[in-house]
């Protein structure tokens, strides 16, 4: 009789997956100066939730054919976890040690977006002294896993509900 899939064995193998994907990603984005562009930042979501759907499908065809929503929910969120936490190591150490610029990309980024919704020199100044103190690497490490798991676990629970498949034979 096979062996079938845990819900660890998946969740740590396309976890990793997902960070190694995710950390190419932003690599490349750092190294060509796409990173301060909101559109390509949809793109991670994209990976998430492609990732998701593909550790379910694995969990289901290394197992019985069959998942649970509790089971998906456990699935993804160990995806989610880990390749989000290695991603946003990997931005923490870049940022840090290997381009220490990055972060004042940003916070210009993020100045000519209030400049264009037509805020006046006081109310921007404000708002980028207020962004400065956050911008730190370490802030963004911290906010970065906490936001990695937060709508990690929305991406998570949506594709779980679409991918559960209950077994007709199991008594609940």
């Amino acid at each position: 009789m096979e062996e079938k899939v845990t819900i660890s064995q998946i969740g740590v193998k396309y976890g990793l997956i997902t960070g190694l994907l995710l950390v190419v990603y932003n690599l490349a984005l750092f190294m060509t100066g796409l990173f301060t562009n909101d559109k390509l930042g949809w793109v991670a979501y994209v990976i998430l939730i492609l990732m998701v759907y593909l550790a379910h499908t694995g969990f289901k065809k290394g197992g019985d054919g069959y998942m649970t929503l509790g089971q998906g929910l456990s699935v993804g969120m160990l995806v989610v976890a880990i390749g989000g936490i290695l991603n946003v190591l990997f931005s923490y150490t870049y940022m840090k040690f290997v381009d220490n610029t990055i972060i004042e990309q940003i916070l210009e980024a993020a100045r000519v977006k209030l400049e264009e919704k037509g805020l006046d020199d006081d109310q921007i100044d404000q708002a980028m002294s207020i962004s400065a103190k956050m911008m730190t690497p370490e802030m963004m490490l911290i906010f970065g896993i906490l936001g990695m798991l937060i709508i990690g676990f929305i991406i998570v629970l949506i594709v779980s509900l679409f991918t559960k498949q209950k077994n007709p034979e199991a008594q609940y």
